[in-house]
Parts: structure tokens; C-alpha cells; sequence
């Protein structure tokens, strides 16, 4: 028999103590071994060797459960399946009901986690298999549904699967603002307020009206709104008109909204109907975002506009689109936006003219995600554009606006 140095002896006894089965709990090997142990070290005083006696046999018990997972074979999960339902999936809509919606059921055996990723970037861990995921970019697309099993030593398996599944907007059919205007009078003061002056430099456009809120220029009348420009002076302007907003009794967040209105008509009339972000008091002008659901102006009389203002672009933005309707001034037409988290898209009478959905949305793209306000308003003139010298007055009329979620 081999002895060592009192030292090296040390290491060996620690290396040979991690062996699971020579230290198994009151087993004849560990017996021998520590009655060994104390003859190599020759010590004389019982006390002592109770003590290292006692000292190794409870270190081998602490360890023994350990070292018995460490020695055994790792677990890998096993079986794994994945199931993927296409919400309104049919023969008829083999690419789901539009709404993008998919349903994921995977199991395996010896897992104890899931981790699952869809193809746009998103990634769900849980501990079920099981998992809900809605797809928002519009249109039909195609996407790699995979799934990670894992035991509870972290080896995993996986599989996936490729989808083709439709998205489309759907649709805002919760009436949740309105006015029909059939009631004589005054606009209701429960929905519209006004703007009244002059403003900062013309409304910040070099325009050349005084808001009021007489009914010289705001009135409703005969089941419509009438919003009037008039040639006068008033308050050291040369023309009166009125701007209504909904701010602080009605804005809202995704929606379509629909204005049916019958436009003035006069070189230097610039009426609109747009929207400006709630906020606008606290990050100011472009940052709130601006949606022009509809301008026009006198002196190009047979188009309409629609646009947007953001930080990345306002003023002579380069984010709108228009279309020719030659009747703006004698009959009226419905301008609508639907403005949901991905686009914006501008319509007269159902016919889309323009739709903004920036490939990169930020705060500098896209303010929109956030509350805004309605405004109703017949500016005249501004600094590009001049008023002709012989208008007196004109109105828009407005049957009805309708907002829906």
C-alpha cells in the first residue's frame, strides 16, 4: 500500500470522498475507509478520531444527493408537438377571419418550459405550451412559428412550422361621439367649444380672420351645422368666421371619423377639417401630430386635401394626397379617416385618396398614438395665398359628424 505526504494526502481523500457510490450512506466501503483513515493518520486520542469521524460522514451525506443528479444522465424533452390554429380558418378563409389571431398548443415530455417566437420579432416564454399571438401587419403575409421545449436542465428541443395568415383593419362600428345638429340654435356645449381672436401670426398661418362665437358665424340651422366667413371688420380684422373643437370634452385614440359637409366657396376661404393632438399644450406643435382629415382652398376649387404634421415633417409637409371633386361647393360629400396603431388612410365618399404608414414608426414619424382632438373651421386667406376683393361671405354647412371606434 501506497502513502502520501500528510498534504497530498488531503487531495486524495477529497477526491476519492466525491465518488457516489464509495460513499454511500453507511455503507461497509465507507466504514473501512474511515477506519483506514485513522490508522494512516496514527492519532491516538479517541476524541479526535470521533471528531474526524463525524466530520467526513457528514460531508458525504450533505453531497451524496448532488453528486448522484451531477453523475446522471442529462434530460432532453422528448415527443414535442405543435399545433397552430389560424383564428377563422376554413375552407372558404383558409387564411383566418382577418383579424390575424393565431392559437398555439405545444407539448413534450420532460419539459418544463416553453419558448416560442413567431416570425416579427416577438418571443413568449411560459410554463403551459400554451399561447395566444395577434399579427398586426395588414395584409396577406407568411411567417415562421417556432417553438423551444426545455427540461429542468436546460437541454431543449425544437420544431416550427410556416402560417400564411391574412390581416385586415377591422372595422369601427362603435358609434362613441356624434352630432346630428337638430336642434336650432347654438352648438351643444357639451361637445364643442371655440377658439376666438386672432392667435399667434394668424393662427400661426398669416390668416386674416377673427374667431368668434356669435351666430353671425356659428349656428345650427335647419338640421345643419353653419360655420360663416363674413367681409367686416371686427376686433382690427377685415373678416369674422368661428373654429370649433371637441378639446377637453371629447379626443380619443384610434377610430374613423366621419364628416358630411358641403364646402364654401370664394377665392381665400380655406376651410378644414382636421385634428390636433391632446397634448399640444405640454409638447407644443408638430410633436402633438396634426391629421388634416380634409382642406380646401377657394383659389384650387375642385381638390381636396388630406395630411399629416409630424417632427419629421410640417409646414409644407410631404405627407398628404388629394383627388378632384368639382361639386365641393354645391353638394355634399362625406370625408372620413381611419386611424388605427399601423396607418392612416383619408377617404371621400368611401374612395381612398391617401394612406400614411411610415416603415419606421417613432416620435418623430408617428405622433398618432396618442389622444387627439377635432376641429371644425373656415380660415380666410393666409401668407401664400390672397383673398379676392369682392368676397362678402360664404358658409360651410355640416349634416353630421360621426366618430366610431
Amino acid at each position: 500500500m501506497n502513502y502520501y505526504p500528510f498534504s497530498e494526502g488531503k487531495d486524495r481523500i477529497k477526491k476519492r470522498a466525491t465518488g457516489p457510490l464509495f460513499f454511500k450512506k453507511n455503507s461497509p466501503l465507507l466504514l473501512f475507509y474511515l477506519w483506514h483513515m485513522n490508522r494512516y493518520f496514527n492519532v491516538s486520542n479517541p476524541l479526535f478520531s470521533l471528531g474526524f469521524f463525524v466530520l467526513i460522514l457528514f460531508s458525504c451525506e450533505a453531497n451524496t444527493d448532488d453528486d448522484l443528479a451531477s453523475s446522471s444522465e442529462p434530460i432532453i424533452p422528448t415527443n414535442l408537438t405543435l399545433d397552430i390554429s389560424i383564428v377563422g380558418a376554413d375552407s372558404t378563409n383558409p387564411y383566418g377571419d382577418g383579424t390575424g389571431v393565431i392559437n398555439i398548443v405545444a407539448n413534450a415530455e420532460n419539459a418544463i418550459r416553453y419558448e416560442f417566437r413567431f416570425g416579427n420579432g416577438v418571443v413568449v416564454t411560459n410554463t403551459t405550451g400554451i399561447v395566444q399571438h395577434t399579427y398586426t401587419k395588414k395584409e396577406l403575409h407568411t411567417y415562421t412559428v417556432s417553438v423551444s421545449a426545455y427540461s429542468k436542465n436546460n437541454r431543449s428541443v425544437s420544431t416550427s412550422e410556416q402560417i400564411e395568415i391574412l390581416v385586415e383593419r377591422q372595422p369601427f362600428n362603435n358609434l362613441v361621439f356624434y352630432d346630428e345638429f337638430d336642434v336650432d340654435g347654438s352648438p351643444d356645449d357639451s361637445k364643442w367649444g371655440y377658439n376666438v381672436g386672432i392667435g399667434n401670426n394668424g393662427w400661426g398661418n398669416g390668416e386674416k380672420q377673427y374667431y368668434t362665437n356669435r351666430p353671425e358665424n356659428v349656428r345650427v340651422e335647419d338640421g345643419l351645422l353653419k360655420i360663416t366667413a363674413k367681409k367686416e371688420n371686427y376686433g382690427n380684422s377685415a373678416y369674422t368666421s368661428a373654429r370649433l373643437l371637441t378639446e377637453g370634452k371629447f379626443d380619443f385614440t384610434y377610430g374613423k371619423v366621419e364628416v358630411r359637409a358641403k364646402l364654401p366657396y370664394g377665392e381665400g376661404t380655406w376651410p378644414a377639417i382636421w385634428m390636433l393632438g391632446s397634448n399640444i399644450s405640454t409638447v407644443s406643435w408638430p410633436a402633438c401630430g396634426e391629421i388634416d382629415i380634409m382642406e380646401h382652398w377657394g383659389h384650387n376649387q375642385g381638390i381636396v386635401q388630406s395630411a399629416l404634421h409630424t417632427p419629421s415633417s410640417f409646414g409644407d409637409t410631404r405627407n398628404h394626397g388629394s383627388q378632384n371633386i368639382e361639386d365641393v361647393s354645391t353638394a355634399f360629400h362625406v370625408y372620413a379617416v381611419e386611424w388605427d396603431s399601423e396607418e392612416i388612410i383619408f377617404s371621400v365618399d368611401g374612395e381612398v385618396h391617401y394612406t400614411y404608414n411610415p416603415a419606421n414608426k417613432n416620435n418623430e414619424t408617428w405622433p398618432f398614438n396618442k389622444d387627439q382632438f377635432l376641429i371644425l373651421n373656415v380660415a380666410m386667406g393666409g401668407s401664400w395665398f390672397s383673398i379676392d376683393p369682392n368676397f362678402e361671405s360664404s358658409t360651410m354647412e355640416v349634416d353630421y359628424v360621426r366618430i366610431y371606434q
